[in-house]
């Protein structure tokens, strides 16, 4: 990201926090450079498996040249997709979760690398979310490819095998 990016990024992230300076300072100050915001306001967040996100996001980025805002934790065990605000009271999906109004997310600073969550797609400042129901058409088609892989025998992939036995 460029610096002006960078900026942009955060202003548009701090935008929802209670005390936007408050929140610049976290991200200085927090020896793991995250902060809390408020999810429900400028947007929802969908947060997946890792082992159906990282494949959710494959199909995603061949669909659209940029979706919106993905964090990933560092055991790579979730994954979270920013979406239009609204989406988590609408969303019915098993094994999903959802952070939308009255709760509250984990975010690094865009610009720099932080401990816990990382940005896989770092937001643009310009407001882009990711459209849920292309996530969801995206989501179905990553299962379905895992699904048709295992019944071919090929098995799970490394990523897709937690819960899942081998035959």
């Amino acid at each position: 990201m460029t610096g002006s990016e960078t900026r942009a990024a955060v202003e548009w992230l701090t935008s929802v926090a209670p005390e936007p300076r408050a929140c610049r300072r976290e991200w200085e100050r927090n020896p793991q450079g995250v902060a809390l915001l408020p999810a429900g306001k400028r947007w929802d967040v969908l947060i997946l498996p890792g082992e159906l996100g990282y494949p959710t996001l494959d199909v995603l980025t061949r669909l659209i040249d940029r979706p919106g805002p993905v964090l990933a934790d560092f055991g790579e065990s979730r994954m979270g997709f920013f979406v239009p605000p609204g989406t988590v009271s609408r969303w019915l999906g098993t094994g999903i979760r959802g952070a939308g109004p009255g709760t509250w997310i984990v975010v690094p600073h865009p610009g720099r690398a932080a401990g816990g969550v990382r940005w896989l797609i770092p937001p643009d400042g310009s407001g882009t979310l990711t459209d849920a129901g292309l996530l969801e058409l995206a989501m179905h088609e990553a299962a379905g490819a895992a699904a048709s892989r295992h019944d071919r025998g090929g098995g799970w992939p490394p990523e897709a095998r937690d819960g899942h036995e081998e035959e």
